[in-house]
């Protein structure tokens, strides 16, 4: 037993170094960003417990600062392909190198807490912004794709895919949580709170998954019925249409309703709607 734990901790404490080693040289680039000073700090403690020998480590809460480090850093990669557009020679690489990186802690936490689920080890904020920056990722680099036409004529299985892919992490993020069934010997005072909460809406970020999900699919559709292999893909992948409207229909319903007043805009969505049903 103690060999094993033993073998983990060496296993994080070598990805937390090599961590630090990649964000000293990012931090090179840009000294002021916030993300890389918070992942740099929170590095910096955890180097800090391995140089006092590790002893009594609690491993769930290292897989966490682990995975706070890796979203910062990722983040600020993000924002550089943003930045730049997705260029168009080196974007698909960079991309699937930061979906990896967003995934290496759920692979972490298998590997060294057998038996345990993931979200008992990370916890549920932290498993929930997994899902989603790897989603909103894909969604924000079909949103580009979109744009340039010719480039989709000549790639349209490959936007396709990355639609899926995306469709898939937003779908699971909004699965985390389980809705709050109101017959459960729950009590909430605020009915439209109860509405929201009732429908697996949980903050803003819920909503607005809801939504990329919607455009998502929505820019599936449109290209899947223009395609000849749209058979296949409708047999091999995701129903579109049907993801699409039901989950418009829950976001209009949503703002319409219990978040009315509260800023949400729904002509988007309701034109899409018009489209997909």
């Amino acid at each position: 037993m103690a060999d094993d734990y033993r073998r983990q901790d060496f296993e994080l404490e070598r990805r937390i170094f090599e961590l630090d080693n990649k964000c000293a040289c990012l931090r090179a680039e840009k000294q002021d960003d916030d993300y890389l000073q918070n992942a740099s700090t929170i590095l910096e403690k955890l180097k800090s417990f391995y140089r006092q020998g590790g002893e009594s480590f609690n491993l769930s809460k290292l897989l966490q600062d682990y995975t706070q480090v890796i979203l910062d850093i990722t983040f600020y990669e993000e924002n550089q392909l943003v930045d730049q557009e997705f260029p168009e020679d080196s974007a698909p690489f960079k991309i699937q190198q930061l979906l990896q990186d967003l995934t290496e802690p759920e692979v972490l936490v298998a590997r060294l807490t057998p038996g345990q689920e993931v979200q008992s080890v990370l916890g549920t904020e932290l498993l929930e912004c997994l899902y989603w920056r790897r989603g909103a990722l894909l969604y924000m680099y079909c949103h580009t794709l979109h744009q340039r036409k010719q480039w989709i004529k000549k790639n349209k299985d490959t936007f396709i895919k990355c639609i899926q892919e995306g469709v898939r992490y937003l779908m699971r993020m909004l699965q985390v949580r389980n809705t709050v069934k109101l017959n459960d010997g729950v009590v909430l005072h605020d009915s439209a709170t109860a509405s929201i909460l009732s429908e697996g809406i949980f903050s803003d970020t819920h909503l607005l998954t809801m939504m990329y999900i919607g455009e998502m699919c929505f820019w599936a559709v449109k290209y899947e019925d223009c395609s000849a292999d749209s058979t296949e893909h409708k047999e091999d992948g995701l129903q579109f249409r049907d993801i699409g409207t039901q989950i418009l229909n829950k976001y209009v319903h949503a703002c319409e309703g219990p978040l009315q007043g509260q800023g949400w805009n729904t002509e988007n969505a309701k034109e899409i709607l018009s489209i997909l049903q």
